[in-house]
């Protein structure tokens, strides 16, 4: 005998079904609008960019990024170990060629100055009381000189004349010998004298140029010491505006230690970076655009630098036209490097449509209202031009827009 079925179970039977019901459904729809989708064969004219096909050159670029910055900046650094006593200049300001900066507190490097010039002072006086010691040691010898000369003389006459008494039986032989080695004696002390005197010439001359040399030292210190006082009366040497100043009055600064930093922001250079994966294709003297919003500006590269850090290169660009009104310091810009370039050949307008595949399909407008899909070859290409090997003939026009989805149709209708 049947038994009825519980209420339970019933309720979930039917809950069951309308579920299956529900998901065929939606399968249903979802296929229809599927095939509906395949099915559409137009699109809306204000959907679509194209351009025409015309024959020029292409470059082909790769990217890189850029940061504008002074073509010229001047560091200027504390001559002196001093300490900073008032900021005179804040950063921005722009400055003229002979305005104070800040004012250095140089007593310490005046107090060295002074004790510089005393000491120098000093070795001037040793050299001319040396010079005067010898100037009378000198005289003294060459007098000593003289001296002996006119004994010799005397002895010389004694010698003669103990000669000729000798002869007359006035003197004995012993007498004659004795006068010679006077003689002998006087002539040798003479020799001596002389010898001493050329040394006292030669060491006076090597005395004194020691100390003229001491001296000299000491008068180039000196004029060191001068000139970095003058350069303590911190400057600018030029127009420009400050970038940078330290401002921490009272505080102590080394020799060389940076103290500003003046730009002159009517010229500018670009320094470039890119990923080191073209570090091949990135040489000194290839030509660059930089892009700032829409305007290209043209360049070259004028040093690559050798070391590569968390794999980016780093390059310096001079532009050509390194005053354009649309370059700003700190600015950052798109930066193409051109690699390569194809002349008279035919190119296109770069748009959504190229995918950067070698060959591939676009649209073609063969009228207002169609449009054909085409296979054509792609050469070279940058932000602005890609260039058509072949698929395309010049006068023909291309759609830009990204079309993918409409891939599988040999032709669109374009509503107008």
């Amino acid at each position: 005998m049947d038994r009825e079925l519980a209420p339970e179970l019933i309720t979930k039977s039917r809950r069951k079904s309308w579920t299956i019901g529900a998901i065929l459904l939606i399968s249903l729809i979802a296929i229809i609008a599927w095939f509906k989708g395949i099915l559409v064969t137009s699109v809306e004219a204000s959907r679509i960019r194209s351009a025409v096909a015309q024959t020029g050159f292409v470059e082909n670029t790769i990217s890189a990024t850029g940061e504008v910055i002074p073509a010229y900046e001047q560091i200027i650094a504390s001559p002196i170990r001093a300490s900073i006593r008032r900021v005179l200049l804040t950063p921005g300001t722009r400055v003229k060629p002979g305005q104070p900066i800040l004012e250095l507190d140089k007593s310490l490097t005046q107090l060295e100055y002074d004790k510089i010039a005393d000491q120098l002072a000093l070795k001037q006086n040793s050299i001319e009381q040396l010079r005067l010691k010898l100037n009378k040691e000198l005289y003294d010898a060459d007098v000593n000189d003289q001296i002996k000369s006119l004994t010799i003389n005397k002895l010389n006459a004694e010698v003669n004349d103990a000669k000729r008494l000798l002869k007359v039986g006035g003197q004995t032989p012993e007498d004659v010998t004795r006068a010679e080695n006077l003689l002998h004696i006087a002539q040798l002390e003479k020799k001596q004298l002389e010898n001493t005197l050329s040394y006292n010439r030669q060491s006076m001359s090597a005395s004194l140029k020691e100390y003229e040399i001491e001296a000299r030292i000491e008068a180039n210190n000196l004029k060191v010491l001068d000139h970095k006082l003058k350069q303590a009366d911190i400057l600018t040497d030029r127009a420009g505006v400050l970038t940078w100043v330290n401002e921490h009055v009272g505080s102590a600064v080394s020799e060389g230690e940076m103290l500003a930093r003046l730009a002159d922001l009517g010229s500018f250079r670009v320094e470039g970076s890119c990923s080191d994966m073209y570090a091949e294709q990135v040489k000194t003297g290839q030509p660059v655009i930089i892009k700032i919003n829409e305007t290209p500006l043209r360049g070259q590269i004028t040093q690559v630098k050798p070391a590569v850090q968390n794999g980016v290169i780093q390059f310096a660009i001079e532009l050509d036209n390194n005053r354009h009104t649309a370059l700003r310091p700190n600015q950052k810009v798109e930066v193409f490097i051109v690699t390569n370039r194809a002349a008279k050949t035919i190119r296109v307008a770069n748009g959504p449509a190229f995918k950067g595949k070698q060959k591939q399909y676009v649209y073609v407008l063969t009228s207002p209202n169609v449009a054909k899909r085409r296979e054509v070859e792609i050469g070279l290409s940058n932000f602005d031009w890609v260039e058509i090997k072949s698929g395309l003939q010049v006068g023909e026009r291309v759609i830009l827009t990204d079309l993918s989805e409409y891939e599988h149709l040999e032709q669109l209708t374009i509503k107008q």
